[in-house]
């Protein structure tokens, strides 16, 4: 194994956690939620959007080198795609673990049951693929998790 492969197999599983047994993608999740609670309060939405679209089009690269180097469409191990949906479920959501938990829901409902446009994003077998049907699930997330806030808020 080469050098960007390995650091593609790093990046890619986010350090590993993409290899826990049983639901790799909820465990890649989880991390994202613990890493947003952590990290959340000292940065401003702008730079959370930003850091969220770097990551994105890191994971399509990583994504596709790992694609071309295992030979499989979807390998179960990479999460950075879940990572990144999930942190596009978590924008604009206030800093409480309640309703980080309610994004996390909504996100891993959308990525499990893949419903219209997440499907359709699933089924581009490259890394643009891999990384966008969690960016719709993610999309959706955020819009379920922001309309029942400004409901149960108002």
């Amino acid at each position: 194994m080469n050098a960007k492969v390995k650091i593609s197999e790093v990046v890619g599983t986010v350090f590993y956690i993409g290899k826990l047994p049983l639901a790799p993608g909820t465990w890649g999740s989880a991390f994202a939620l613990l890493i947003w609670y952590q990290v959340s309060p000292s940065i401003e939405s702008p730079l959370f959007l930003l850091i969220t679209l770097v990551l994105f089009f890191i994971g399509v690269v990583v994504s596709q080198i790992l694609i071309d180097f295992w030979k499989e469409d979807d390998p179960s191990v990479i999460v950075i795609d879940e990572w990144v949906g999930q942190w596009i479920g978590l924008w604009l959501v206030p800093h409480d673990i309640i309703w980080g938990l309610v994004a996390f829901f909504w996100f891993r409902v959308f990525d499990i049951f893949k419903p219209g446009p997440v499907q359709k994003m699933d089924d581009i077998k490259s890394g643009i693929g891999v990384m966008m049907d969690d960016a719709i699930a993610g999309i959706l997330a955020l819009f379920m998790t922001q309309s029942l806030y400004y409901f149960w808020t108002s």
